[in-house]
């Protein structure tokens, strides 16, 4: 049996009918699971929902017994349902109960239908829940009615995000996360202490036309907002304080590398193809890259996950025509910036006098913005699970990047033990500062050269601020760890020649390259 209507515009085109109407959200979704069966031919659709606690419910359903509504729950990696919501990819079967993850559950009455095609529902790389279509015959779904699947489970995750499915579920108590105070433990990348207010880096751009009009007009807003992306990479790399050589560079310039990618281009003119705008394009494939990326341990491709997003939400600001991240608004002078993750040119972007730390929800030791912040002197603590869901723009917060501690909206008797912390410390920097030019010597009058460490272009300036008389350790493996591609000769004689020339006549001792352990090139 060939499916007469599985083309993904014509099933966005009926579905944005439904989802123009008035309806409850239960009746919207029921409308929609009768809509998917009936355009793909089937004799089964439902919509299963990821619930707290970590299960798929189902919520509706065209084909199933109702009875087992709200009462068919899976957990993630149980049966079909649970597996394709463990792994983020659809699974496409002519024999589901041949299976080896087929469970079967007596209250569906399933247990006629063989063919099975379900896909995630996923926003922001996160499983929202699973789209299924069956039939009683055994066969194999084409490419076009799994694109036309994928396309429909990214107009759900818009609905199921929203909230209007709370009012089917069960009544959930009062969250009252968002006013209390919260210890968050992370991982300490960054060392110093800071005090401030929360500044969300990246706030959610909010997509309200995901079904295109006019595909061809669509596809043209495209190709000129990937233009546009392109064209702002190559100003940031000649921007005249980001011109010179450095690793700042090498990593504009894998951003750069990315921007031209022609893989990812296609994969969003594709999209377009299938009856999505361009914003929906962009934002599905983000999504999906991010549900195969974050499944990763490799630290390379967690570091590319963060590149790519920061080029897909640059993209987004672009098509929707929104301001950009945090770093072009207004900042208070004491400001704490949180983000999921972060590269080191957007921590670039923003204005070093005013920014006294960071949060990363996600992020590694040697991630590019971690780097970035060591030479910057900004505390920095990564891998806060859950804080980009307790934390509110202008929430007073405290970052010790010491024990990689965070305190948000802290107690009174926190803010003041930290408070004398810093103050302490700016005391003592200032008396750092004072003996700056004073001899360095023992009280019996042996002369004692004071060096500092190292490993970046963007640490020179600090062996002028701290008066000391040289590099006494330049640790050349940095250069290796942010570059994309292991450095040529060439790069690495121009930029030894640069450290040496910005240090002046001052002595500089480089560590030959100290490569293992924590320290992982990425290629």
């Amino acid at each position: 049996m060939q499916p007469a209507h599985v083309g993904p515009r014509v099933l966005l085109r009926r579905l944005r009918e439904v989802m123009a109407g008035p309806e409850a959200a239960q009746t919207r979704l029921n409308k929609i699971t009768t809509l998917i069966a009936s355009n793909m031919v089937a004799e089964v659709c439902s919509i299963y929902v990821m619930r707290p606690g970590g299960f798929l419910e189902l919520y509706a359903t065209e084909g199933l017994n109702a009875d087992a509504l709200h009462e068919t729950k899976l957990r993630v990696g149980e049966g079909l349902v649970g597996v394709i919501a463990a792994n983020a990819s659809p699974l496409n079967l002519p024999e589901a109960q041949a299976h080896p993850a087929f469970k079967y559950l007596p209250e569906t009455g399933e247990e006629v239908y063989h063919s099975f095609l379900g896909v995630p529902v996923l926003r922001s790389g996160l499983i929202l829940g699973v789209l299924t279509v069956q039939n009683r015959t055994q066969r194999h779904y084409s490419e076009e009615e799994v694109e036309a699947m994928q396309t429909t489970a990214m107009v759900l995750a818009e609905v199921v995000a929203s909230g209007e499915l709370d009012e089917v579920g069960e009544a959930e108590e009062v969250d009252l996360s968002h006013t209390r105070s919260h210890q968050l433990s992370g991982a300490s990348f960054s060392g110093g202490v800071a005090l401030g207010h929360v500044v969300l880096h990246r706030p959610r751009i909010h997509i309200t036309n995901l079904i295109a009009e006019d595909v061809r007009a669509e596809k043209e807003r495209l190709s000129a907002g990937v233009e546009r992306l392109r064209e702002s990479v190559d100003t940031m790399i000649t921007a005249p304080d980001l011109a010179r050589s450095g690793e700042h560079r090498e990593v504009l310039e894998a951003y750069r590398m990315f921007a031209h990618d022609r893989g990812w281009v296609r994969r969003l003119q594709e999209a377009v193809d299938t009856g999505l705008t361009a914003e929906a394009a962009v934002e599905r494939e983000q999504s999906n890259t991010r549900a195969r990326m974050m499944r990763s341990r490799d630290p390379y491709l967690q570091e590319r996950l963060h590149d790519l997003d920061d080029l897909a939400n640059r993209l987004l600001r672009i098509l929707t025509g929104t301001t950009g991240t945090a770093a072009g608004g207004e900042l208070p002078k004491d400001a704490i910036v949180v983000a999921r993750s972060m590269g080191a040119a957007e921590l670039l972007d923003y204005d070093r006098d005013r920014v006294r730390g960071v949060v990363l929800q996600e992020g590694g030791g040697n991630s590019h913005a971690t780097i970035v912040a060591r030479a910057l002197g900004i505390p920095l603590v990564g891998q806060v699970q859950g804080v980009l869901n307790l934390a509110d723009t202008g929430d007073s917060i405290i970052v010790d990047g010491d024990s990689g501690e965070i305190f948000l909206r802290p107690l009174q008797s926190i803010r003041e033990a930290y408070g004398e912390k810093v103050s302490l410390y700016a005391k003592r920097q200032a008396q750092y500062t004072r003996l700056r030019g004073e001899p360095s010597q023992t009280l019996d009058g042996t002369q004692i050269n004071l060096n500092i460490n190292a490993g970046l272009l963007m640490d020179l300036p600090h062996l002028e601020r701290a008066g000391a008389e040289g590099i006494g350790l330049f640790r050349t493996e940095l250069q290796f760890m942010i570059a994309s591609s292991f450095p040529r000769m060439d790069e690495q004689v121009s930029y030894y020649r640069a450290v040496l020339d910005s240090a002046g006549d001052k002595p500089v001792v480089f560590r030959t390259l100290d490569i293992g352990a924590d320290k992982t090139l990425p290629y």
